[in-house]
């Protein structure tokens, strides 16, 4: 599909997508700020970020607007707000010394294969988002915000701990399946020029 040009840099799409970027650090304060009624304004706050990582590209491409610049946007909102999160987790001590395992194992992976992908591009090669990696991604979302709520309810640890591992393994997988097909187009052999 071809990208119909927006009629404006701020689509619709394009503009929630900036609006999640925005909603970081007040998210992040919010979540740590220690008291309940402002964590709980936080979550409130992630759920609507969270929903807009689904709306954004699917009304870009109901309404033929989809873009470069939200194509770019949308995977740096996912990783910042992702990425926000599991630092802020591990400086507040939402995350216990045992989550820092998965939480350290996701921040890796993120920078690992942004920078894999930025490579690649600087060769024309493209490394198109898998549908595991988009599992991925709303796993990372959903197990944060479990793990936002958990100081509140703390019976809900064990979910917590278990849904932030699992978005760790989704988060290696994709990884290495990334890092799999980049290593075999950078080592197939080269034609020669004739």
């Amino acid at each position: 599909m071809t990208d119909a040009p927006p009629k404006t840099a701020l689509s619709l799409p394009n503009l929630l997508t900036v609006l999640r970027i925005l909603a970081i650090p007040v998210i992040v304060i919010l979540a740590i700020s220690g008291a309940d009624l402002l964590r709980t304004l936080a979550l409130v706050i992630y759920i609507l970020a969270a929903i807009t990582d689904f709306f954004d590209g699917l009304l870009a491409r109901m309404m033929g607007e989809t873009s470069p610049l939200g194509r770019m946007l949308d995977p740096i909102a996912d990783k910042l707000l992702v990425g926000a999160l599991l630092v802020a987790f591990a400086w507040d001590h939402t995350f216990s010394l045992f989550d820092l395992i998965p939480a350290f194992a996701i921040l890796l992976r993120e920078i690992f294969v942004s920078g894999l992908r930025e490579f690649m591009g600087t060769q024309k090669i493209i490394m198109p988002v898998s549908m595991l990696a988009k599992y991925k991604t709303a796993m990372q979302l959903i197990a944060l915000g479990i793990c936002m709520a958990e100081p509140m309810a703390p019976e809900i640890r064990l979910i917590a701990d278990a849904g932030l591992w699992l978005a760790a393994g989704l988060t290696i997988w994709t990884g290495w399946n990334y890092w799999r097909g980049a290593f075999k187009t950078m080592t197939a052999p080269v034609e020669p020029d004739l």
